[in-house]
């Protein structure tokens, strides 16, 4: 009893009232408000506003994207890449790999699973604004490539580092919290983070966005769990607007809302084990295994692709689509619609940046948390060109496969999206199951939702207990199993009634807050690292060991020559 009583007193000790307060209130709030209206109603609410901002704001998205990849590339590439995340002597706690494992498993959840073969077959069957529907069929294929690059390449990993390197260098440099609102500490000072209402009302946005996010996923999880059950196990679908609805058809078995809650509790249980053992136990070695089966389906598809000799066509189709990636960049960064359809916009590429900032928050806390000892160009390398270096050949293999075999009548996946109402939850079952050893393709790909899944869980839940805890660095155990278990209750609920999709327009609606807290962040982190230019520029001679690291993140035992200086002016050396 009396260690119940220390653990319960531990975790009331370190709670942040408010935010804690608010998030379990806006998840209460929500759900009723879901039961209340009804799901088609709420989503279709939400997506009214979503539609309207992206409407009248598009420019606003665009233009605060390619600012922080802009940002991001000077930092990987400038003088501010010198400075380290804590003291000079600092060491980093993870080797580069695991380092890596860990953030990509993070940032970019299951959805690079299920729509590794989704979005170019999406965009090959209604086009692009590089092809539309009526253009040749390879035409097609090359612009579904170069956007699903667009989609899921430097853009999207831009945005986490924009929240990540302020927080990682403040928290470690200067003892900040772990806290989203630590973004803006050069706008109000470190020492008054916890009493500024400005930085509470940033906490709170992000602990709405990260609730949104993660209990959204985990909806979206359990159906590709159960359609992946019922495409391999169910009954043939016709195609039908409601196809996709649930219960599901398992062994012939109609599978009811107690199936569904049994597979979302199953997920969230590994999950929140997996968090409350801590990063090093759980996080760390779910994230090396969840990279070596990306890995290994990967390269088992390209190589079955040598075999069937689709591996040269889809080599050629992405090499010349990586290539107009990289030299339309700015032309597709800025493309509005303004003088054709606009619908395009909206639907995707406006939709996945609000997306990929409203998981900012919690993907920068996690990728700060676990930065220590690494420099900014570290941190921004692996951030941003190591995860673009994984992603990339993903979506080249898997998306190209997928359109190919479409286009030869080796594998229906457009009819079997429509027999799903478009589901995207099931596109890889058909495209593997067409290629030899299926059954083995399938199986890990089933494998690599949940790992994939499990491991941004993780990373969520985690920032999410530090968010409402005020910035501290591990929280309880019991904070993290209380947001574990709520997001899990949460997406349980919205699936049963269907409501995911309001929770998802929801979450996205938060996307425009936080690019708006990024920019004050790149503005607070030109202001804060302005001091550093000069002495990484004119005192090179200083033998500072800063920027004694190599890439892999261990300080180098030779002279500093070409050391950076602390980040702060010299006489606070003594300080770190």
């Amino acid at each position: 009893m009396s260690q119940e009583q220390g653990i319960v007193r531990e975790f009331v000790d370190e709670i942040d009232p408010l935010v804690f307060g608010f998030g379990i209130l806006t998840a209460v709030t929500f759900l009723g408000y879901v039961l209340l209206v009804g799901p088609d109603q709420a989503g279709t609410t939400m997506e009214a506003i979503n539609d309207w901002l992206w409407t009248n704001f598009s420019w606003f998205y665009l233009w605060a994207m390619l600012i922080f990849v802009g940002f991001t590339t000077f930092l990987i590439f400038g003088p501010w890449g010198k400075i380290k995340l804590g003291p000079p002597d600092a060491e980093p706690r993870h080797d580069f790999l695991t380092y890596f494992a860990m953030f990509f498993s993070a940032g970019i959840a299951a959805g690079i699973v299920f729509w590794g073969p989704a979005e170019a077959i999406f965009h090959y069957g209604s086009g692009t604004p590089l092809a539309g529907a009526d253009s040749p069929a390879k035409q097609r294929m090359l612009g579904s490539l170069q956007y699903t690059f667009f989609h899921w390449g430097i853009s999207a990993w831009a945005a986490y580092l924009i929240v990540g390197v302020p927080i990682g260098y403040f928290a470690h440099k200067k003892g900040a919290p772990f806290k989203f609102s630590t973004v803006i500490a050069p706008i109000v000072g470190v020492e008054n983070l916890d009493d500024s209402y400005f930085a509470r009302l940033v906490d709170l946005i992000a602990v709405f966005g990260t609730m949104g996010g993660i209990a959204t996923s985990l909806g979206f999880i359990g159906q590709q769990l159960l359609m992946g059950m019922d495409y391999q196990f169910g009954s043939v679908r016709t195609p039908s607007a409601s196809a996709s609805a649930l219960p599901l058809d398992i062994f012939g078995v109609q599978l009811g809302d107690l199936g569904i809650i049994l597979v979302i509790i199953g997920v969230t249980t590994v999950f929140t084990l997996s968090v409350i053992s801590g990063v090093e136990k759980g996080i760390k070695r779910l994230s090396q295994l969840n990279v070596i089966v990306f890995v290994s389906l990967g390269v088992l598809v390209f190589f079955i692709g040598i075999y069937n000799g689709m591996a040269s066509f889809v080599l050629n189709l992405g090499t010349q689509a990586v290539g107009q990636y990289f030299n339309q960049f700015i032309k597709m960064s800025l493309f509005t619609g303004a003088a054709t359809d606009s619908s395009f916009l909206g639907s995707w590429t406006i939709f996945y940046w609000a997306w990929w900032f409203s998981w900012a928050p919690f993907s920068g806390i996690f990728l700060a948390r676990i930065s220590y000892g690494r420099t900014i160009r570290e941190v921004t390398f692996v951030g941003v060109i190591a995860t673009t270096l994984a992603t990339v050949p993903w979506f080249l293999v898997i998306g190209g496969m997928s359109m190919r075999m479409q286009q030869l009548g080796q594998a229906d996946i457009l009819g079997v999206l429509a027999n799903y109402g478009g589901n995207e939850a099931v596109s890889g079952y058909p495209l593997f199951g067409a290629l030899p050893a299926g059954a083995l393709l399938s199986g890990l790909f089933f494998l690599l939702v949940i790992t994939f899944f499990v491991t941004s869980a993780d990373s969520s839940t985690l920032g999410i207990a530090m968010l409402t805890t005020g910035g501290e660095e591990n929280p309880s155990e019991l904070n993290r199993l209380i947001w574990g278990v709520l997001q899990g209750l949460v997406a349980a609920v919205l699936i049963v009634i269907g409501g995911t999709n309001a929770l998802q327009q929801a979450a996205i609606i938060t996307g425009g807050p936080v690019a708006i807290i990024g920019l004050i962040g790149v503005y607070g982190m030109v202001k804060e690292f302005s001091s550093f230019k000069g002495r990484v520029l004119v005192q090179e001679g200083a033998s500072i060991r800063d920027d004694d690291t190599l890439l892999g993140g261990r300080s180098s035992s030779g002279g500093g020559t070409s050391g950076a200086a602390s980040v702060r002016p010299a006489e606070s050396d003594e300080d770190d």
